[in-house]
């Protein structure tokens, strides 16, 4: 997949143009590519599900990525670990969970890759299964249509803010949950974070051709990561990119919200 440029710029020179990039800024931070599995359950025909992702993270001899078990039952989740196992990661500092796991899954996860942080969507949404108390810490609540209630917030970890979910409203209209996530920010931590593409224009999402959202898990243009900026005083140390692109493109990705992470106001 190209990444054409803005018709006013073109991609390499604005890349170029983001200057001042320094390292000590990103010393405490980690952007993350990640292994995503929504291809399983996407409406859309992807040209990169996880098992090419595995093999691209071979060639790339990877040992750090986030984990987004989305689009994985019981039995895919085995196989993917299973594969995993024969790859170079050793940490996996951000997993993405489903409530349909075992806290057993979440055991193995931790001793086998330390992970640092579990997100779930807010309950309102995805109602708990499980007992994951032993990992309440560790547990961080994410922000789709809904914004994690305070309840959830205080027995677990605090927050998984998705960036472009949160731009999504913002783009609607949406006063009330733009507040809620301000306010809610303000009192519980940031464990860690998605970032997606934000489009020009609603388009299909890739699990329900029926629905359309700004927010897409499918990188075009290195500008659709552009809206990152606004959000830089809220970013956490973990930044997981939510991308359903190749791990190279993923890469590229890294890349340019490391330079824009970094560049001055």
């Amino acid at each position: 997949m190209k990444y054409p440029p803005k018709a006013d710029q073109p991609l390499a020179e604005k890349a170029e143009n983001i200057s001042n990039f320094t390292e000590s800024n990103m010393r405490n931070r980690k952007i993350l590519v990640s292994l995503t599995t929504l291809s399983n359950i996407s409406k859309k025909n992807l040209s990169s599900g996880w098992e090419s992702k595995i093999e691209e993270i071979k060639e790339n001899n990877l040992e750090e990525i986030a984990l987004f078990l989305t689009g994985l039952k019981k039995e895919e989740r085995k196989k993917l670990y299973n594969a995993l196992e024969n790859t170079a990661v050793k940490s996996i500092p951000h997993v993405h969970l489903r409530t349909d796991m075992e806290l057993k899954e979440l055991d193995y996860l931790v001793q086998k890759y330390s992970v640092q942080a579990f997100n779930l969507h807010a309950t309102a949404e995805w109602p708990l299964i499980y007992d994951y108390d032993k990992y309440a810490s560790k547990i961080f609540f994410e922000n789709i249509k809904t914004v994690p209630v305070e309840e959830e917030l205080k027995k677990f970890g605090g927050l998984c803010v998705d960036f472009s979910h949160w731009k999504e409203k913002e783009l609607h209209g949406d006063v009330k949950y733009c507040e809620e996530i301000k306010d809610r920010i303000k009192k519980y931590k940031i464990g860690c974070s998605h970032v997606s593409a934000i489009k020009d224009e609603p388009i299909p999402i890739i699990i329900d051709p029926y629905r359309e959202e700004y927010s897409s898990h499918i990188l075009e243009n290195l500008s659709e990561l552009d809206y990152i900026k606004e959000y830089k005083k809220y970013l956490p140390d973990l930044i997981s990119i939510e991308l359903e692109n190749s791990i190279t493109e993923q890469l590229e990705a890294k890349k340019y919200l490391e330079k824009l992470i970094n560049a001055p106001q």
